[in-house]
Parts: C-alpha cells; structure tokens; sequence
C-alpha cells in the first residue's frame, strides 16, 4: 500500500500519522520533504506509525536522516505505535537506541510536555 500522511496538530506538537509502506523512492521522499518542510516551523513533531506494515532500508535511512536534521534545527522527532513488524526491524538494527519510542500517540505528546 502507498504511504499516505496526515498532519495535525496537538497542544503544540505536530503529530504525522503515517499509512502504508515507508519504502526507497517516492514514499520515502514524501515523508522526508513533509517533515522537512516543517521543521523550521515545528521543533517537536511525533511519527505516529501505527498504520505503518513495511520499512524497507530506504526508509530506514529517511528516518535517521530526519532524526538528524529535526536535532540540527533544535528540534526532536518521536515515534509512536510501531507495530510488531516495524517495532522488530528497528530492535534488529539497534534504531531503538537511537529514537524515543512510545506506545502510544499520548504517552508521546506527553513526554513533550514533561520535557519543556
């Protein structure tokens, strides 16, 4: 199933629920260019992949590199709902050491406030 994206807003935080596949090429490429987007507008944004089903290296790479550009423009990006699939692949590739990681959108948004 193609990626497909939808933004809102919660106390602040800009959540993007992600649906689909995360894979090399055009998926890849619009999550990257949507966060991007606006990172110089959002500094705290929550990847809600709960309706993510398959992640392939490409998107692998597109969620590091977006962690390390949210961080160069002072900002954070959090994941959310992993599902079994995904939440295994980032514990084989040690990505869970690397991102914060909540169980659900809520418990996400929250660690924002707590953290400010």
């Amino acid at each position: 199933m193609k990626l497909t994206l939808a933004t809102q807003m919660k106390d602040g935080i800009l959540v993007v629920d992600c649906s689909g596949r995360i894979l090399f090429g055009e998926e890849s490429s619009l999550l990257r260019d949507t966060v991007k987007k606006v990172l110089s507008d959002y500094k705290r944004i929550v990847l809600n992949l709960g309706e993510v089903d398959y992640i392939d290296s490409g998107g692998l790479g597109i969620l590091v590199e977006l962690r390390t550009s949210a961080q160069h423009a002072g900002g954070t990006i959090k994941l959310t709902s992993l599902t079994k699939r995904v939440g295994d692949l980032l514990q084989i590739t040690k990505l869970l050491t690397v991102f914060d990681v909540y169980n659900s959108e809520a418990e996400a948004v929250e660690s924002f406030r707590k953290a400010a």
